[in-house]
């Protein structure tokens, strides 16, 4: 089991930048895939960006070109940068992992995060 903690959620102006984090603890973190899914309120969770124990990398449409998912290994961390920030990024993200995932199928990965909050202001 892998426990994770998000952090660096702040709310920021329209055009602005986040990163945020993820420290893991526990088991075999190297071999997981990991992502960021994020809710807004009254919407379903949905998928923003993955990568997997091998480096393959996977981005939502909403998001490529604007947002980069990185992994530290030594550090157990992972990250994700957000730039040109939009009000439709307002959400609560999460951090996941998993083994054996689809990248974007929330109800495959075994471990999340509780959640920080972005919000984007107009």
């Amino acid at each position: 089991q892998v426990q994770l903690v998000e952090s660096g959620g702040a709310m920021v102006q329209a055009g602005g930048s986040l990163r945020l984090s993820c420290a893991a603890s526990g088991r075999t973190f190297s071999s997981y895939t990991m992502a960021w899914f994020r809710q807004a309120p009254g919407k379903e969770r949905q998928f923003v960006t993955a990568i997997n124990w091998s480096g393959g990398i996977y981005y939502a449409d909403s998001v490529k070109g604007r947002f980069t998912i990185s992994r530290d290994n030594a550090k157990n961390t992972m990250y994700l940068q957000m730039n040109s920030l939009k009000p439709e990024d307002t959400a609560v993200y999460y951090c996941a992992a998993g083994t054996g995932v689809y990248y974007s199928g929330r109800s495959t990965y075994s471990s999340w995060g509780r959640g920080t909050q972005v919000t984007v202001s107009s």
